[in-house]
């Protein structure tokens, strides 16, 4: 009954997703049109994501341990264990477009959104990795702040522990001196890990950690990488070792 109640849970929470997005969707066409309106995108994005998750009942929470600043540009990134985890990103307080698979673009209407508004890469083909490379630097050049997530998508299989970082976000930070914000999403793995269904209600909660600014000849693209993965891992750990007390 109980995995019941939970599958229909998921698909109120998928029917709210649509819904939400039709209403804006007219909206998005102002950045896809006038591309100099690309902070308009981190503004619908947060309205999407606090209006779908008040819809599903889910409570939801940011915690940031460093003041951001709006004005500045930085590269998010968090790890991945959900699918949860991109409306989640949705309410990141800086304006912010995404760097994401390229399945996302055969999604009708959503896809075409993402695709006109997101860098889209296919992590198969060395083409499409550097292509998307490429654009990321283009769009920080523009202006734009990213959000990365390392571990190249929901690669693990044994939640919260996440898999090994990719290089690129860390080649780019350094590169282009864009400061690192690690964000450690805490507890969607707890309410839908990877494609498990059904979906469990829990509260949603996202931690953006203090930026780290990759703006001396310490770093290099392995100790970003390693920095910015235990700065995620030891919130994971906590996060659960207090819900593993808590179901004991």
């Amino acid at each position: 009954m109980k995995s019941r109640l939970g599958l229909l849970y998921l698909y109120y929470c998928l029917f709210m997703f649509g819904v939400v997005f039709a209403f804006l969707f007219p909206l998005f066409l102002i950045p896809i049109l006038f591309k100099k309106q690309h902070r308009l995108i981190g503004v619908l994005n947060r309205w999407w994501a606090k209006v779908v998750f008040t819809c599903s009942f889910l409570p939801y929470s940011t915690e940031c341990r460093a003041k951001l600043n709006s004005k500045k540009q930085y590269i998010f990134c968090p790890n991945h264990f959900s699918y949860i985890d991109i409306p989640a990103m949705g309410l990141n307080p800086c304006n912010s477009i995404f760097v994401g698979k390229s399945e996302m673009a055969s999604v009708p209407f959503f896809g075409y959104m993402y695709s006109k508004l997101h860098i889209t890469v296919n992590r198969s083909k060395l083409k499409s990795k550097y292509s998307s490379f490429i654009k990321s630097k283009e769009a920080i050049d523009e202006g734009k702040s990213l959000v990365i997530f390392p571990e190249g998508g929901i690669v693990t299989t044994t939640f919260p522990h996440m898999a090994r970082f990719k290089d690129g976000a860390f080649r780019l930070a350094i590169e282009k001196q864009i400061p690192v914000v690690p964000v450690t999403i805490a507890t969607n793995w707890i309410l839908l890990p990877g494609d498990l269904v059904p979906l469990k209600r829990y509260p949603i909660k996202v931690i953006f950690h203090e930026p780290i600014h990759p703006d001396s000849k310490t770093w290099t693209i392995q100790t970003l990488k390693e920095k910015v993965f235990t700065t995620i891992d030891t919130e994971l750990k906590k996060v659960e070792s207090d819900y593993n007390n808590g179901h004991r």
